[in-house]
């Protein structure tokens, strides 16, 4: 299956470019963080965790190299994919693993990652923000490769969770092609997309909560974020890869809580996404919330300073008290 790309939209989901509808006269634009810029003191300083000892899964022949054209803050060519490791002053002994979108082209490591990790240790949590592979840059298996990263990830986090001062009951946050992503790690997280390497393998990778903002959800029209879809599956996937890396069809009885958040205007990853998730959920009795937002638009990321979009933080940490996450 062929789907049309449009170029602009892999900005749309980062922060760079925002489509908002028709702004009312009387009211003060958006106040929404940006994705581009440089990479900040406070995310270089912040201890890097590599997931892998060696080459990981599926290694290209030839290295992937960085963009020479998107910021910094715009991470590719990713190599080595880690957790940077942000701590709280005074933790609640609870964890997240937060997980930037950029349509499967990019990591956005600010608005959806440094941002996060800043709101979310000033509620106690610490933070693990992943850098994964990109399925477009040579690796073999792309439809695996950024699954094997979060499966990785929370095998390691969950590994050292007395060195962390954490436990077990590890949550996820996951943005636009970063929510496909946390989506596909609760529903077929225990699928093996990779050899086990060492004793953390033998680990459970399905998160314990989640949370899916603006999540990309459909990987086929007409809700689809083309881009992404085709970056993570390839120009013309067979209908078993389609079903095998569309969430919503996965899950079932032991899908965790899951918190949902999304923009009516997003013009991007259209709302109706998030409603294709909530519906999936409904459908089995498991536990759910959903928050529909009036503006916003698409790559929001903490959410607009002066917009209710802007309360999604508060109200996921709100949910993830009530289901132990």
């Amino acid at each position: 299956m062929e789907w049309p790309i449009n170029r602009r939209q892999v900005l749309l989901g980062s922060g760079m470019l925002l489509t908002n509808g028709p702004v009312q006269a009387a009211r003060e634009a958006l106040k929404i963080p940006q994705g581009a810029g440089q990479l900040s003191a406070a995310w270089l300083e912040a201890p890097a965790l590599p997931l892998w000892e060696g080459q990981p899964p599926g290694a290209p022949k030839v290295a992937p190299s960085k963009s020479a054209t998107l910021d910094p803050t715009f991470i590719t060519g990713v190599i080595r994919p880690e957790i940077r490791v942000f701590r709280p002053q005074k933790g609640n002994g609870r964890a997240l693993l937060a997980i930037p979108g950029g349509a499967y082209n990019f990591v956005s490591s600010r608005n959806e990652g440094l941002d996060v990790a800043r709101v979310f240790t000033g509620l106690g949590y610490t933070v693990f923000v992943l850098i994964y592979r990109l399925p477009g840059e040579g690796w073999a298996d792309r439809w695996d490769v950024p699954l094997q990263d979060a499966q990785r990830a929370m095998r390691l986090i969950r590994s050292r969770a007395v060195h962390f001062g954490i436990d077990q009951s590890v949550a996820v946050v996951g943005f636009s092609a970063g929510g496909h992503l946390a989506a596909s790690l609760i529903t077929s997280g225990r699928h093996a997309v990779y050899e086990a390497r060492d004793a953390a393998d033998e680990l459970d990778p399905v998160p314990s909560c989640a949370g899916l903002i603006y999540p990309v959800i459909a990987v086929t029209p007409p809700y689809t974020h083309a881009l992404s879809a085709q970056t993570l599956l390839g120009p013309a996937p067979e209908p078993a890869l389609i079903a095998r890396r569309s969430p919503a069809q996965h899950v079932g009885a032991d899908t965790p809580p899951t918190f949902l958040a999304h923009a009516i205007d997003d013009q991007a990853v259209p709302y109706q996404n998030t409603m294709l998730f909530l519906d999936a959920m409904r459908g089995v009795g498991r536990p759910v919330e959903a928050h529909l937002f009036e503006e916003g638009g698409h790559g929001f990321g903490i959410g607009p300073a002066n917009a209710p979009a802007g309360q999604w933080p508060s109200l996921l940490h709100a949910f993830l008290g009530r289901h132990g996450g």
